[in-house]
């Protein structure tokens, strides 16, 4: 599965980074037939996310190192190397820019965005 990461350089800038999760059987829920899991990560909070069409963060860091799994609507997040890109339901993605400028956040067409935000239990590391 590939997914986005947004994360801060060295000199304070946000970036876009391309990610591939790897998936291996596991015999999950038996009798049930073997299902393909992902690596666990370890996780402090679940939170559903709401803002309406319209909507416009001005730059801001990520409060946390946090998964956005988009439900509905679109946001467009610009980055600090100038990189937008368009993330819909379906889509998932990493905010990992704790430190630094950070990105803009705008909800895009005439829908609000929802998203299922996971936060980590520590800042990833393996971005």
């Amino acid at each position: 599965m590939k997914y986005a990461i947004v994360l801060t350089d060295e000199h304070g800038s946000s970036h876009f980074k391309d990610a591939d999760l790897d998936f291996t059987p596991v015999n999950f829920a038996p009798p049930a037939p073997p299902v393909n899991l992902s690596d666990y990560i370890p996780v402090s909070k679940l939170v559903f996310f709401k803002i309406p069409a319209g909507w416009f963060g001005d730059w801001h860091l990520a409060p946390k190192s946090q998964y956005f799994c988009c439900l509905s609507g679109q946001i467009e997040i610009t980055v600090g190397d100038g990189e937008k890109r368009v993330f819909s339901a379906g889509d998932v993605f990493l905010l990992n820019d704790t430190s630094g400028k950070g990105h803009v956040t705008k909800v895009i067409g005439e829908q609000e965005f929802v998203a299922a935000i996971v936060q980590l239990a520590t800042t990833n590391t393996k971005t």
